[in-house]
């Protein structure tokens, strides 16, 4: 559903309960442009899983409100601390007087606590909460793909992993929600922006979100992706691996 004709932005459940807020961007740097998400929770204690640029908040929360009152927030927390992922953080604080904000304790300590209006939650890896139906479990995931306070939030009642920038799809229209394989598209977009930490940890990271079996892959840029997750998971882990057994063999190293 478009909420708003001017942005572009639109509100689409991609899996129970949990919904997509796309804005499109339009910028010369990337053919055909790119596009930001945002995952609202809807559940008895909703979250939103990255707060956006603070330019759009007007956009963002005007997605929000078509499906619950901006007060009713209770969560508001990103993978990793950058200007599309916490830009609007106080402005939703500002209209959830009683949400909390959250990240790892890494991004607590190093930026959110600095920034946020209000004192922040850091979640401890593999620390689990609930916001009433749904239990969530955060996953510490640093410079994967970049970012060493990075972390993701997985759904054990849908199968739901909010993967961040894992996947990164480019185009100013998607489709909300795909079927059809999306790491062709997030690799044509890796390969020549190159914005991963090559690390020896990456491969043993991305497994273990594989062994979680997600069945959503909730991308930040792009389609949220419906299908084996896990397989998506290890083929990207196969190609930076043998990327970095690459680097690793090459002169004068």
């Amino acid at each position: 559903m478009q909420t708003n004709p001017l942005s572009g932005t639109r509100i689409d459940e991609v899996a129970d309960g949990i919904y997509r807020i796309n804005t499109p961007l339009r910028v010369d740097a990337i053919p055909g442009g790119f596009n930001l998400s945002q995952y609202l929770i809807v559940d008895d204690e909703p979250m939103i899983f990255h707060a956006g640029w603070r330019r759009w908040f007007p956009y963002v929360s005007e997605a929000v409100a078509k499906v619950i009152p901006l007060s009713r927030l209770r969560h508001i927390g990103y993978s990793h601390f950058e200007g599309d992922e916490a830009g609007a953080m106080n402005e939703f604080l500002a209209a959830a007087p009683h949400a909390v904000p959250f990240a790892s304790r890494i991004s607590v300590m190093t930026s959110l606590d600095d920034f946020a209006d209000r004192p922040g939650r850091g979640l401890a890896d593999g620390e689990t909460f609930s916001t009433g139906r749904k239990t969530w479990q955060w996953i510490d995931t640093p410079h994967v793909p970049h970012g060493w306070d990075c972390g993701v939030l997985f759904d054990q009642s849908t199968g739901t992993l909010l993967c961040g920038d894992l996947f990164t799809q480019p185009g100013a229209e998607t489709p909300p929600v795909t079927e059809s394989e999306i790491l062709t598209a997030s690799e044509a977009l890796r390969r020549p922006m190159e914005y991963y930490a090559h690390a020896t940890s990456t491969g043993a990271i991305l497994e273990r979100l594989a062994s979680l079996n997600p069945t959503t892959l909730a991308c930040q840029h792009g389609s949220a992706y419906r299908g084996d997750g896990a397989a998506l998971l290890r083929q990207l882990a196969s190609i930076l691996d043998g990327e970095l057994r690459a680097e690793l063999r090459s002169p004068g190293r």
